[in-house]
């Protein structure tokens, strides 16, 4: 089976910033847990990190012709604004799982909405990269149906 993980703004500066809220875990380290949780279950797993709205919708996309199973994404704070990312999660074939660090329901009242996760599977967020793995789970259940 074959995936992209795609991360969105300002996941480049894990382990350095709001370590309270996403822990001390490099995004390199995240990565690291997500490759071997997925060579477990196995996946061949490409990983993408941007900042840009119109990159991950590239991305997305970019999918199609790669012959991706599936695409664990985290928007980031785009999962809250941007409908032009879940309308690119609506046109794509294959199933997208999204996936977020914390748990975006015990934060701030605006980030407890996802326009994203609206159009994806299923969401996955609270436990920390693990929830990274856990998705890769449910990704694998879904393709395995």
């Amino acid at each position: 089976m074959k995936a992209f993980v795609i991360h969105g703004p300002n996941l480049n500066l894990l382990g350095t910033r709001e370590l309270s809220v996403y822990g001390d875990s490099s995004l390199d380290e995240v990565n690291a847990v997500i490759e071997e949780g997925g060579k477990e279950l196995g996946f061949e797993l490409s990983f993408w990190q941007t900042a840009r709205e119109g990159e991950i919708i590239e991305l997305l996309h970019s999918g199609i012709a790669a012959g991706v199973d599936g695409v664990l994404l985290n928007p980031a704070a785009y999962s809250h604004t941007s409908r032009a990312i879940a309308d690119a999660v609506r046109a794509v074939p294959f199933p997208v799982i999204e996936v977020h660090l914390s748990n975006i329901h015990a934060r701030e009242q605006w980030r407890r909405t996802s326009v994203t996760a609206e159009a994806a599977k299923g969401i996955v967020a609270g436990f920390g990269p693990h929830s990274y793995v856990a998705a890769l789970v449910a990704l694998k259940g879904v393709l395995d149906r």
